[in-house]
């Protein structure tokens, strides 16, 4: 009974133009764009998260940055020259490509980044062996994705449309969709639970930043596939009361933002 009210709520809050929408449609991705263009409260975390992205960036010019499942993002406003990519064919992205391989010559990309798109690589070993190969010397990966924290797995087990196993003994999962088949505790695993084997087996990599954060704010938008909870006048306020909580952040924070360097050409 808790299950079928809990899918209930989830349906009657869903967002009205995605509602009963295949999650790994192009429809469905093509409207996301909408979505956060006209959710300004959701905009704003965007905007933020953008931010930490470009100024996480080698400062050389040389060389383009990669946007992978830029979805209905705007990221390009922020990062001049950014080729944004997606695995369905949205008339948004520049390029169609399977993160799993990347179609660009070794050492040709000064960076690589990405929101909410590690979690849903069924092969981690394949991905960062190919990003690893495009990246320069010094180059980085920057991507932003949930992250495990007790308050954050009760939300994604329970609110949240995508498999959070925090236990899992594999860095894999059962394939699927491309967007509907994850595991949103992956980030967590391979590079916190798992950090010394991560370190052992990509000796390439070095892990230079994790940051969790944002524990309350996003929950509050409703995000890409819910409504709105909050009006936009009220965002100052919630960003308040999440700065209270960053000693804390362990604990609460549903993301992080995490920062890989290429150690080897």
């Amino acid at each position: 009974m808790f299950y079928f009210m809990l899918s209930r709520l989830k349906t009657i809050l869903s967002h009205p133009l995605v509602r009963g929408l295949d999650l790994d449609s192009l429809e469905a991705n093509s409207l996301r764009r909408r979505i956060i263009q006209e959710k300004l409260f959701l905009k704003e975390i965007y905007k933020e998260w953008y931010t930490e992205i470009s100024i996480s960036l080698p400062k050389t010019p040389d060389g383009p940055v990669l946007e992978i499942g830029s979805g209905g993002g705007f990221l390009k406003e922020f990062v001049p020259g950014l080729i944004t990519s997606e695995i369905l064919n949205i008339s948004s992205a520049d390029i169609l490509l399977d993160g799993h391989c990347l179609p660009f010559k070794k050492n040709s990309l000064k960076g690589i980044v990405m929101i909410d798109v590690f979690h849903h690589m069924q092969n981690v070993k394949l991905f960062l062996d190919s990003a690893a190969y495009c990246l320069k010397l010094d180059g980085v990966l920057v991507m932003v994705e949930p992250w495990n924290t007790a308050w954050s797995r009760f939300i994604y087990k329970y609110l949240h449309h995508e498999s959070f196993d925090h236990e899992a003994n594999q860095w894999s999962f059962t394939k699927g969709g491309p967007l509907s088949q994850a595991n949103s505790a992956l980030p967590w695993i391979v590079f916190s639970r798992d950090k010394e084997k991560f370190e052992q087996e990509f000796s390439t990599w070095h892990i230079q930043k994790i940051r969790p954060h944002t524990p309350f704010r996003y929950l509050i938008s409703g995000g890409v596939s819910f409504i709105s909870f909050s009006p936009m006048f009220l965002y100052k306020m919630w960003r308040g009361i999440e700065g209270v909580f960053n000693p804390w952040m362990n604990l609460w924070a549903m993301f992080a933002t995490i920062i890989l360097v290429n150690n080897h050409e």
